[in-house]
């Protein structure tokens, strides 16, 4: 299992499109992925459960992953949060 913090640095946070960017990138892998967020916890490959956590703009998280494939899964994700999901 590998935990990171990150934090969201792009205007909208993640709610919408970058939140399925965030959930199809989740989803291409096997790992069991979550985010949490002070008492707020979610499966990373659920959008309904993603925009539930409600993070915008300057939210940290935890992100974990737990599985074969957790490696690579965690420096995917965080490259696409750091990227700021592609924005400007």
């Amino acid at each position: 299992m590998i935990e990171i913090k990150l934090v969201l640095t792009n205007a909208a946070g993640l709610h919408a499109r970058p939140a399925a960017q965030f959930i199809q990138a989740a989803a291409a892998f096997k790992s069991k992925i979550t985010i949490q967020s002070g008492s707020k916890r979610a499966d990373a490959k659920s959008i309904l459960a993603v925009m539930g956590m409600g993070l915008g703009p300057g939210a940290e998280f935890l992100l974990t992953a737990d599985g074969l494939d957790e490696g690579e899964c965690i420096a995917a994700l965080q490259a696409l949060v750091e990227s700021n999901f592609g924005e400007r």
